[in-house]
């Protein structure tokens, strides 16, 4: 096991097995890890996570993998084999918590199905990871982030008015692993006051499903989608990028009509323009958002960002700079507030940013990246001393 060091974090007696491959099963237990929990990963020897081999940018290793498996052993296990299905086997009895995101049907033909385990181990935490849940026309179809970005129509309200674009993240894997690290906690604290475990099951569509909360009642009730709008918000105006003189784009976000009297009075210095029929209140400015956005990019092309800026904070307007990741990468408030910590990884020390989490009292236990395989003998070990 690996050494947690002083900071065993709060979830230190809690064994996690996972079956993942990819982001989303990972993410989930990468959470769990970074609050102490033994997380073993099951690897196909040889070859590990697909997720390892997705580039190679992060000194040789892959971004995705480095950022999602921080803090987890690593075993190698052939679970085909009659051999590796026994060790499989006797790991799920040691845990408290089992993971996984297998192709639809394989937990079940590897004797690790939930009903199964339930009927067995009626203490154990079984979380079930899917494209489209159990049941229903889709579930034995396979599924990948952009996929269900596309089920779920979240294609069709992203990008501008010509192009529908994908989310640059995989946010539907992302969400699908938020849910899952929710879920494992709610049943890990109803365990402890009932003794029993759950059987959880998060479904890929259903979670970005969530997600897409507003636009979709927006559609069924409004009878129209919401508009794709770029990097402006699709029902709210002014609420995106205007670029100023020195080309520097500052995002705008402004929320009600007080913010809207004092945007032109002290921003625009144009106060008159409340009175214009076309932007009376948000509805009419969304329609004629045209017009609306012309006039103010014409007085933010007049300005420097930093009359731009100094006029929104006299307004006390939100608003923010367009960063790049790298700019991002070196934000100001980050440093201020201590919000990266050294990662050690099979190919050396990196930066990682701190869990967004802050508990007081509490440091995040953020332990290495390993190596395929790197701790297959220590864990078998470890089941040999039963």
């Amino acid at each position: 096991m690996q050494d947690l060091g002083e900071h065993a974090g709060v979830l230190a007696d809690v064994v996690v097995v996972s079956l993942e491959q990819a982001v989303a099963a990972p993410f989930a237990t990468r959470q769990l890890a970074d609050l102490g929990a033994r997380v073993i990963k099951v690897e196909r020897p040889g070859v590990g996570d697909l997720a390892r081999a997705y580039d190679t940018t992060v000194k040789g290793m892959a971004s995705h993998f480095v950022w999602l498996n921080r803090g987890k052993e690593s075993i190698e296990l052939d679970v085909k084999s009659a051999a590796g299905r026994e060790t499989l086997h006797r790991l799920v009895a040691r845990a408290d918590v089992l993971v996984q995101n297998l192709a639809p049907g394989a937990a079940q033909r590897l004797g690790i199905g939930g009903e199964e385990l339930r009927s067995t181990r009626p203490d154990l935490i079984i979380c079930d990871i899917s494209g489209y849940g159990i049941g229903g026309p889709h579930s034995d179809q396979k599924a990948y982030d952009l996929l269900i970005q596309c089920e779920t129509g979240l294609v069709s309200i992203t990008g501008t008015e010509e192009v529908p674009s994908k989310v640059g993240l995989s946010i539907a894997d992302i969400a699908t692993g938020m849910y899952a690290y929710s879920g494992i906690l709610t049943a890990l604290l109803e365990r402890q006051r009932t003794g029993r475990g759950s059987r959880i099951e998060v479904s890929m569509l259903e979670a970005l499903g969530e997600w897409m909360g507003y636009p979709l009642l927006y559609t069924c009730y409004g009878g129209t989608a919401p508009a794709r709008a770029g990097a402006s918000h699709a029902t709210i105006a002014p609420y995106g990028p205007f670029t100023a003189g020195d080309g520097v784009t500052i995002n705008l976000g402004l929320q009600n009509e007080r913010e809207w009297a004092r945007f032109c009075e002290l921003v625009l210095e144009m106060p008159s323009i409340t009175d214009d029929p076309q932007f009376a209140d948000n509805s009419s400015r969304v329609a004629n958002r045209i017009e609306l956005d012309s006039t103010i990019a014409g007085v933010f092309a007049s300005l420097t960002s930093e009359e731009a800026m100094r006029r929104l904070d006299a307004a006390a307007i939100a608003y923010a700079r367009q960063r790049t990741v790298a700019e991002f990468a070196e934000h100001p408030q980050l440093r201020a507030r201590d919000r990266w910590r050294p990662v050690p990884t099979p190919v050396g020390e990196i930066e990682a940013l701190v869990p967004p989490v802050t508990v007081a009292g509490n440091k995040p236990v953020m332990r290495p990246v390993p190596a395929l395989g790197e701790h297959t003998e220590p864990v078998l070990a470890w089941l040999d001393e039963q």
